[in-house]
């Protein structure tokens, strides 16, 4: 990230920029499901926070319920695409960096999410936006000055929160797992920041950023495969 040349991924990352911030926008001034964006502004305020998590949400609130809009993907999902990069564009506006430290910090968060989600396979039970979070918490950490280190401790602590969450397919309540996963990204962010940590045998988070990851892909591919033929029986049972 820190030694790409930035004219080799701007026209993407461009189009991530203007594709996802534009459907965003959409979701916040339109009524679009259960509209998850415009109840996180007007309940909880209008700091970067907030802004960052009904960003995603608002995208998702659109295209769950039928926007045409075009989204830049990550890992094959409009949702992941819209939640590795609009929380990270957020806090780019409100630190006030420069169009190559945003684009860097996509880079972080895009690769994390797919980093994640290429251990885990095409299909699971467990919900891509955690991996997708985890990659934008990433990239609001290198934002914030972040290195390596920092970046791993976030990862881990975004996956010691929130890898319980299950898919059960494309709707609008995807918007508020979006929210969900977005809120324990930032937590782990700003945690990471003021040297809190989970410790390593705290549960699935083992002693490197790998390892967790590859406990996490373990959980998602393996340990759901039952979960994913539950939620099927239970969505088709009327």
């Amino acid at each position: 990230v820190n030694t790409v040349d930035v004219d080799d991924v701007r026209d993407v990352l461009a189009k991530q920029v203007a594709y996802n911030t534009a459907i965003s926008d959409e979701g916040l001034h339109r009524i679009y499901g259960a509209n998850i964006g415009i109840t996180l502004l007007s309940v909880y305020g209008d700091d970067v926070k907030t802004r960052a998590k009904a960003a995603a949400a608002a995208g998702s609130d659109a295209r769950m319920s039928g926007c045409e809009m075009p989204v830049v993907i990550n890992s094959g999902s409009g949702n992941q695409g819209m939640t590795v990069s609009l929380p990270v564009i957020e806090y780019a506006k409100e630190l006030c960096v420069t169009t190559d430290r945003l684009y860097r910090a996509l880079c972080v968060s895009n690769l994390v999410a797919i980093h994640q989600k290429a251990k885990i396979g095409r299909l699971s039970a467990y919900c891509g936006a955690v991996s997708a979070a985890a990659g934008a918490g990433a990239g609001v950490t290198y934002l914030y000055g972040g290195g390596v280190e920092e970046i791993s401790e976030t990862i881990t602590s975004t996956l010691a929160n929130v890898s319980g969450i299950v898919c059960d397919g494309a709707k609008p309540s995807c918007a508020a797992k979006i929210a969900s996963s977005v809120d324990a990204a930032l937590l782990a962010c700003y945690m990471t920041m003021q040297k809190r940590r989970f410790r390593p045998g705290e549960g699935i988070v083992k002693a490197g950023v790998e390892d967790t990851i590859d406990s996490v892909s373990r959980l998602a591919k393996d340990g759901m495969q039952v979960t994913d033929e539950e939620i099927l029986k239970i969505m088709i049972d009327r």
